[in-house]
C-alpha cells in the first residue's frame, strides 16, 4: 500500500526507507515506462558492469532499441507472464524489478511454476546507496509471496560483488548451480562467457528478514539473469 493505495499486489509502507525513499512510489509500469527503463537499466550496466563487461560493449548500448524491445515483448501487458515494477519519484523513474515464475535454463519460453524468480532488478546510479533496491525487493517479494510462491531462485554474475552481498544481507545463499551467460561481441568474434551463480531462499524468510540495513544505506543491485539480455533486455 503506498499512500493508501494498493498497487497490484504490492503492499508498502510509504515512509520506510528514509527520506530518500520517503516520497518515492513503487508502481506496476505501463507503455510509457518504456524509454525511461530503458535509460535506467542501460546507466546501472555502464556503471555497474564496468570492469566486469567489455567496455565497447557497454559503450554501444543504445536506448532506443532496449525500450523498442520492451515494447515488442509487452513487458507492460498485464497478461505478460513477469511483473515489472518501477520505483519513481517526482515521475522519475529511479529502479525497477521483474519478477514471476523460473526460467528452466533461463529460457523463457519453458517456466517451471513451482518457483518464483527475480529476473532483474536495477536502480540508477545516482540514487544507489539509498534504500531503492531495498524497496523494489520488498515489493517483489510481497507480489511473489502474492501468488503463493514459496521459494526465490536469480541469478547474478560472480563477479558482481555488490549484487551479491545485496542479495546475501537479504538472506539469499547460493546453491551451487552455475551458468554461462554469453555476451556477444562484434566483428565475428565469440561471445564471452561470464559466470552467473543461481541463489535461493524461501519467500517466508525473506519477507521477513531482519531490515536493519536499510538503515544503513543499501547497496543496490545489478542482477544479470538472461543470457540473451544484451540484445533482448526484459
Amino acid at each position: 500500500m503506498i499512500g493508501g493505495k494498493v498497487v497490484g499486489r504490492v503492499r508498502l509502507d510509504s515512509t520506510a526507507g528514509g527520506t530518500e525513499t520517503a516520497g518515492m512510489e513503487i508502481r506496476p509500469e505501463r507503455p510509457e515506462d518504456a524509454e525511461p527503463i530503458a535509460a535506467v537499466h542501460i546507466r546501472a550496466w555502464q556503471a555497474g558492469y564496468a570492469g566486469i563487461m567489455p567496455e565497447e560493449v557497454l559503450a554501444r548500448l543504445n536506448v532506443a532499441a532496449w525500450a523498442q524491445r520492451r515494447r515488442d515483448v509487452g513487458t507492460a501487458d498485464p497478461e505478460h507472464p513477469f511483473t515489472t515494477l518501477i520505483a519513481e519519484h517526482d515521475e522519475e523513474v529511479r529502479g525497477f524489478v521483474t519478477f514471476g515464475p523460473y526460467r528452466v535454463d533461463q529460457d523463457s519460453d519453458d517456466l517451471d511454476h513451482r518457483y518464483a524468480e527475480i529476473l532483474s532488478l536495477y536502480v540508477d546510479p545516482a540514487h544507489w546507496d539509498t534504500g531503492v533496491g531495498r524497496r523494489l525487493l520488498d515489493a517483489a517479494l510481497a507480489g511473489l509471496a502474492g501468488r503463493d510462491w514459496t521459494e526465490l531462485r536469480l541469478w547474478v554474475l560472480a563477479e558482481n560483488a555488490r549484487a551479491r552481498r545485496f542479495f546475501e544481507r537479504a538472506g539469499l545463499v547460493t546453491d551451487g548451480e552455475r551458468s554461462t551467460y554469453e555476451l556477444q561481441r562484434t566483428g565475428g568474434r565469440s561471445p564471452l562467457g561470464l559466470v552467473e551463480l543461481r541463489y535461493v531462499g524461501t519467500l517466508d524468510r525473506l519477507g521477513g528478514a531482519d531490515r536493519q540495513h536499510q538503515q544503513q544505506g543499501d547497496a543496490d543491485p545489478h542482477v544479470e539473469v538472461a543470457a540473451e539480455e544484451a540484445a533482448h533486455p526484459r
